[in-house]
C-alpha cells in the first residue's frame, strides 16, 4: 500500500463508552486494530477531538452536544488498544481546541509542530488516504470530504467506523460515495 496512509478519526473514550458513546464503536476499534496489524507498513494518522471545558459545542454554552473529549480527561484519550500506534506526535492532529469554533473535520487540526494534515501527508508523499473512526455522520464524513477536496484519493473502511444514528450513518455513506469517496 505504497503512497497510502490510514487516518483514524476520534477513536476516543467519550465516543466509545463515554458521554457520547456511538453505535458499533467497540467493533470499529477492533476492526481498525485488525487492519493496523495486517498492514503495519501503512502510516497511521490519528485525529483527536480535544476540547476546553467551555467549548461552544457543549449544551451549557448553547451547543448541541454534552461535554465530551475535554482536555486532560479519560474521555479525550485514544482507546488503549490503539494508543500504542499513536506514538508519533507529528502524526496526531488535535481539533476543537478553540473554544469558539466547532470543528468536525480533522483536516484542519494541528499536530504539535503546528502543521495541518494535508501538509504532513504531502511531506510523506501520500496521495491515497484510508479513513476510519467515529462518527460516520460528523467527523469521519467531514474529514474524508476535506481530504477529497484537497486532492487526495479517499476511501472509507466501512467495517472500521461507528455512528450516532444508523439512518444518518447510511445517508452519510451514500453521500460520500456520490461525492467520489470509495467505500471498502
Amino acid at each position: 500500500m505504497k503512497d497510502t496512509a490510514l487516518v483514524i478519526v476520534d477513536m476516543l473514550y467519550d465516543f466509545i463508552d463515554g458521554s457520547m458513546a456511538c453505535q458499533e464503536a467497540d467493533a470499529a476499534v477492533a476492526h481498525t486494530l485488525e487492519f493496523i496489524k495486517a498492514h503495519p507498513e501503512v502510516p497511521r494518522i490519528f485525529v483527536r477531538d480535544h476540547h476546553p471545558e467551555d467549548h461552544c459545542s457543549f449544551a451549557a454554552q448553547g451547543g448541541p452536544w454534552p461535554p465530551h473529549c475535554v482536555q486532560g480527561t479519560r474521555g479525550a484519550e485514544i482507546h488503549k488498544d490503539l494508543a500504542p500506534y499513536a506514538d508519533d506526535e507529528g502524526l496526531v492532529f488535535y481539533k476543537g481546541e478553540n473554544r469558539d469554533l466547532e470543528q468536525y473535520s480533522g483536516f484542519a487540526g494541528l499536530n504539535e509542530a503546528g502543521q495541518q494534515m494535508g501538509e504532513v501527508l504531502r511531506l510523506m508523499e501520500t496521495d491515497k488516504v484510508l479513513v476510519c473512526g467515529i462518527a460516520t455522520e460528523f467527523c469521519v464524513r467531514n474529514t474524508a470530504e476535506d481530504l477529497l477536496k484537497d486532492g487526495f484519493k479517499v476511501s472509507v473502511l466501512k467495517d472500521c467506523i461507528s455512528y450516532v444514528d444508523h439512518k444518518g450513518h447510511l445517508e452519510a455513506l451514500d453521500a460520500m460515495e456520490k461525492e467520489g469517496i470509495r467505500l471498502i
